[in-house]
């Protein structure tokens, strides 16, 4: 049960992260990175959650090889 909690986690995880990506390239974004040198709050949100999700959906998923014989 960790496992598949641990790939749909990693699933949602790159999700996220790849739907940072395309924000972070919307003019919105870029305005905001010309005057102030950073994405909006939400775009940074959605890849540090991303981030965030998927190593912790990697870590759930393989966890459940050790120990086991």
């Amino acid at each position: 049960m960790k496992r598949i909690l641990g790939i749909v986690l990693l699933v949602v995880g790159v999700i996220l992260l790849v739907l940072g990506m395309n924000a972070s390239h919307s003019v919105a974004d870029q305005v905001s990175n010309t005057f102030t040198g950073r994405f909006t709050q939400a775009t940074t949100w959605y890849i540090l959650g991303g981030i965030a999700m998927a190593l912790f959906g990697l870590l759930l998923t393989f966890s459940g090889f050790r120990g086991k014989n």
